[in-house]
């Protein structure tokens, strides 16, 4: 664990993107953060949701920052640095774990938190830099790994899986009914080295169908990011942990981005409110309202839902 800068020159040098947290305002609601508690932000991105957890928390309070994508936590350090620097001695102690969340129970003990929030989207930074390779809006490697040290990349996949592998993952996590269409014509394309080049496969043979708003890639990308970085894993690996780790009364905030996340969310809150160990918050996912949507478009897929220890 380390904790953050304190002086302000690095802030200075290494001023974070701009960056809008996506339903700040329902997530501290719902969160209820203690002066004096201890809470985890289980994705730490860019620091906006960190931010104003920090200001709640108080001096005696803890908050502990979890990101396995070492260039963002950097930069989060800067900006929570520069807030720390306004507020002043009213900021907690704040400590940044350069793992995966699914590895939080290896660092926090049980029953210790207050609260936990994640945000599971990929992270504004990770978009837009088009080195990362996450996006087909600007041409860069296929890479899409969240941790740059990882080994598997999406170039790998997109050229080593054969094609009935390639097929089933694009169907199961990018919900793609033309799924057989498209690794069939991957396949047939291969070397595939560039996103604008995957891009143009998959729309060669999966034009935009009547109606649809989102570019014919988007399934695809989605399908092989999860798989690169094991994404429906490590969230069900992060519910197993969170109900042990809470405080009676702790809470739990999750924000998912597609179905298969919230419908992973969803089971096991109400798995854990059968067996009396949380009481579910939220009937149904809270969305965006239209304002944030407008201003922040990522923000019109999200839902959060969140629940308390028993």
């Amino acid at each position: 664990m380390q904790r953050v800068p304190q002086g302000t020159h690095e802030a200075e040098e290494m001023a974070a993107p701009l960056h809008v947290p996506v339903l700040l305002e329902e997530s501290l609601e719902y969160l209820q953060v203690p002066p004096g508690g201890v809470v985890v932000d289980a994705t730490l991105g860019l620091g906006g949701h960190s931010a104003e957890i920090a200001k709640r928390l108080g001096a005696s309070g803890r908050l502990i920052a979890f990101d396995r994508d070492e260039h963002a936590m950097a930069l989060a350090k800067a900006t929570l640095a520069g807030v720390t620097a306004e507020q002043g001695p009213e900021m907690p102690a704040m400590e940044f774990v350069s793992r995966s969340f699914s590895e939080i129970a290896e660092v926090i003990q049980p029953g210790t938190l207050d609260g936990l929030l994640a945000d599971f989207g990929v992270s504004s930074l990770q978009l837009d830099e088009a080195k990362r390779g996450f996006s087909f809006r600007a041409d860069g490697p296929l890479d899409m790994r969240m941790d740059p040290r990882s080994e598997l990349t999406a170039q790998q996949v997109v050229n080593q899986a054969d094609e009935e592998d390639l097929a089933n993952l694009i169907y199961e996590f990018g919900e793609e009914r033309r799924s057989r269409r498209i690794a069939r014509a991957i396949v047939r394309a291969r070397p595939i080295e560039t996103t604008a080049e995957l891009a143009q496969v998959i729309s060669a043979v999966a034009p935009a169908m009547k109606g649809e708003k989102i570019h014919p890639a988007t399934r695809t990308f989605q399908a092989l990011r999860i798989h690169v970085n094991n994404e429906l894993g490590e969230i069900q690996t992060l519910l197993n942990s969170a109900g042990p780790l809470l405080k009676p009364g702790g809470r739990v905030v999750l924000i998912s981005f597609h179905s298969l996340e919230d419908r992973l969310v969803k089971d096991s809150f109400r798995d854990a409110a059968r067996n009396g160990i949380l009481e579910i918050l939220t009937k149904k996912p809270v969305m965006a309202k239209e304002q944030e949507a407008l201003r922040n478009p990522r923000s019109r897929s999200a839902k959060l839902r969140a629940a308390r220890k028993v």
